[in-house]
């Protein structure tokens, strides 16, 4: 019984065994079939096919988007530019020579550089090394004898490379890249940079001759041209290399863009306010080569988004007049064509739409080039533009607070009549010295010696009489000339879409206080005038001077017209202003309109009409022979270093405002002085396309004009 379960065992065991035994050899028979058919039926197809199996990714650059002025007109753009570069292959010394040769040749037939840090030139043959250690260290790395001449140094090199050619000028050409690529370093995956912004004939012909070529690659990116020099440069901004400094900027407002270490992102202007907008979006590409670098296919694994369009306010024409005019006006001023000479310095100007609020030009001087920082600005440079005492790279129209001086007077005007502390018919006499405080004397009395007699809030206005504004502020107080100096935007940032913005100062009683004293008469006269406390950015007091234009209604100041994606669609202007209000920490504008009197309005609006139109008004030879009817107000603006800044504010036409002009100039002496600017951009913006201003002034009333 035991023996025959045994059997029955044994016999199981090597039927199992046998089974295996079946299962192994057709298992063994499969695969030897299939090496077969790899190695003999389909062995060529399979050798070259992995031969192409060398593969990389690269990188397609998104095309940035385009700053456009307000008729579409290209400020900022992205141009294609080609660029060659060279991977690690597997091929001879004579295929690698001869493709260089080839890729040198052709770049030279198109006027193109290429990399050549080969330290010996021919014809003659010259070393050049700084100095005879360097050349001396050279030699010896390079196991060239130590009393080799150029020539037999030329040669050894050539014989190192394995150059077959004779003639000496190929030579040169094959030793700048094999030297270049020896000294520098690349890989099969890492690259070095043969040529840079060549030529696009030269990146066609050496496509097509991508068979003939080991390694080489042409690389299309992007590149920034920037097609207006330094025109509105303050406002456009640069771009440069991203930092660290960026990056956690970057992240703490949210950002999760992946950059690398070489992108270029926006630094400053509207490049940096809308960096996310315009950059786009990356794309893949994917290579394949063979092992003796020959490109075998490519294809895109993700597709390139290009940034979306920015479009500007600022009118490019309007923009270019005013900052001719601006730096115009300073050299006029500098160079004695007023009847006195100062030593003007930088100045601005800002140039809105009284309706709407956009801005159609913003000048700032001096300025610099954006497109000196794409690739890295030169040390010299830089330091050019950084020990500059006038400070280029400062955004005067947005960063620069100054103390307004008699242009602030429309605001005492109208808080007085809105008080109630004076009205319209009024007429306050200007006897001299104010009495009250530390006695104030109005410019008029010190330049004659008497006052300016019985004035209305208009003929205040036109006169630029202090002692008037003096009274009416008395009268009201500090609280009340401060609660109207913030309704119309002075003081506070405008929520322009620029970094930077300066917030200004009031004159105000915690001003006082914060420093442990009590809020003098004498501080409110002094504000009533322009002076004291306030200090105020251009565009601050454009936005000012828009709103005395357009009958006191509030309005919100903005540089950016649209943003326009790459798909054609428009982002919703909702979305624009809380991008911009997140990215610059600002609060949305609920400006509460006043409602003011249209009598008020009226009292004032005349008075700036007089400033131009009166026969007292302090720019009045300024715009006695202009075909538009303007209205403005001059003002010097004494500063503690002794300087004295000239403003000029206006707007036009008259009867039906369209635009505000508002110009600064450091120690430009008189208001007077820089109405002419205002003038030129106001007959600019109309098409009247009018020559040189006239530069008489009426030397009896030639200090009338200096207010």
């Amino acid at each position: 019984m035991k023996q025959t379960k045994l059997n029955n065992e044994l016999e199981n065991l090597n039927f199992r065994f046998n089974v295996l035994s079946v299962i192994v050899y057709i298992i063994g028979v499969v695969i030897l079939i299939r090496l077969f058919n790899l190695q003999i039926i389909n062995g060529q197809q399979y050798r070259e096919d992995s031969n192409t199996r060398l593969s990389r990714e690269s990188t397609i650059e998104a095309a940035r988007g385009s700053i456009l002025d307000r008729s579409g007109n290209s400020l900022v753009s992205t141009d294609m530019s080609f660029s060659l570069e060279m991977y690690k292959t597997k091929v001879e010394d004579e295929q690698l020579n001869n493709s260089i040769l080839l890729m040198t040749t052709t770049l030279e037939n198109n006027g193109d550089s290429y990399l050549d840090p080969f330290p010996i030139s021919i014809n003659p043959f010259e070393y050049h090394f700084d100095s005879e250690e360097a050349l001396a260290e050279w030699k010896t790395k390079y196991k060239i004898p130590e009393t080799a001449s150029a020539e037999e140094a030329f040669y050894i090199m050539r014989d190192k490379y394995k150059i077959q050619t004779d003639d000496i000028n190929d030579i040169r050409r094959i030793l700048a890249i094999r030297y270049a690529i020896t000294t520098k370093g690349y890989s099969t995956t890492k690259s070095i940079e043969i040529a840079d912004e060549i030529s696009r004939q030269s990146a066609v012909q050496l496509q097509e001759k991508g068979e003939e070529l080991t390694g080489v690659n042409i690389v299309i990116e992007p590149i920034r041209k920037y097609h207006v020099g330094s025109m509105a440069s303050h406002i456009v901004g640069y771009m440069g290399r991203i930092s660290d400094k960026d990056e956690k900027e970057l992240e703490k407002n949210g950002d999760s863009y992946e950059y690398q270490p070489s992108d270029k992102i926006g630094k400053t202007g509207i490049e940096k306010v809308f960096e996310e907008y315009l950059r786009g979006e990356d794309g893949i590409k994917q290579i394949d080569m063979s092992v003796d670098g020959t490109i075998t296919g490519e294809y895109t694994s993700k597709e390139a988004i290009g940034g979306a369009d920015v479009v500007l306010t600022i009118d490019s024409n309007l923009q270019k007049i005013t900052e001719n005019a601006l730096a115009a006006n300073i050299q006029k001023i500098k160079s004695g064509g007023f009847s006195q000479t100062y030593n003007a310095k930088g100045g601005a100007v800002v140039v809105t739409n009284v309706n709407t609020g956009e801005i159609l030009a913003m000048a700032s001087y001096p300025d610099y080039e954006p497109a000196l920082f794409y690739n890295g600005i030169s040390n010299e440079k830089y330091a050019e533009y950084n020990n500059n005492p006038l400070h280029p790279l400062n955004n005067r129209t947005i960063q620069s607070p100054y103390a307004p001086g008699s242009t602030f007077k429309m605001v005492t005007a109208i808080a007085a009549l809105e008080t109630g502390v004076t009205n319209t018919s009024e007429r306050i006499n200007d006897s001299g010295p104010y009495p009250a405080a530390h006695n104030p004397r109005c410019w008029y009395y010190r330049e004659y010696g008497r006052g300016h007699g019985y004035l209305n809030v208009s003929g205040a206005l036109e006169k630029s009489c202090n002692y008037f504004f003096y009274e009416v502020s008395n009268r009201m107080g500090i609280d009340n000339l401060e609660k109207y100096t913030r309704y119309f935007g002075l003081g506070q940032k405008t929520g322009i879409e620029l970094y930077s913005e300066a917030s200004g100062t009031v004159a105000n009683r915690s001003i006082t206080e914060s420093k442990g004293t009590s809020w003098m008469v004498g501080d409110t006269l002094v504000a009533a005038i322009g002076q004291g406390y306030n200090n105020f950015t251009p565009v601050q007091m454009a936005k000012y001077i828009s709103m005395v234009a357009n009958g006191g209604h509030p309005i919100d100041l903005s540089i950016i017209k649209s943003v326009i994606k790459s798909d054609g669609s428009q982002v919703p202007d909702s979305e624009i202003e809380e991008f911009t209000n997140k990215k610059l920490g600002l609060e949305p504008n609920n400006a509460e309109d006043f409602n003011i009197n249209e009598a008020t309005m009226n009292a004032v609006l005349q008075g700036m009409r007089a400033v131009t139109e009166g026969e007292g008004g302090t720019a009045r030879s300024v715009f006695s022979d202009f075909n538009i009817s303007v209205g403005g107000k001059t003002g010097s603006a004494e500063t503690t270093s002794g300087d004295v800044n000239a403003w000029f504010v206006g707007f036009a036409p008259f009867e039906k405002p369209e635009i505000a002009v508002i110009i600064i100039v450091e120690n430009g002496g008189h208001g007077y002085y820089t109405a002419e600017v205002v003038r030129e951009i106001i007959a600019e913006y109309f098409g009247m396309n009018v020559g040189q201003i006239t530069e008489n002034m009426d030397a009896e009333n030639e200090t009338e004009y200096f207010r």
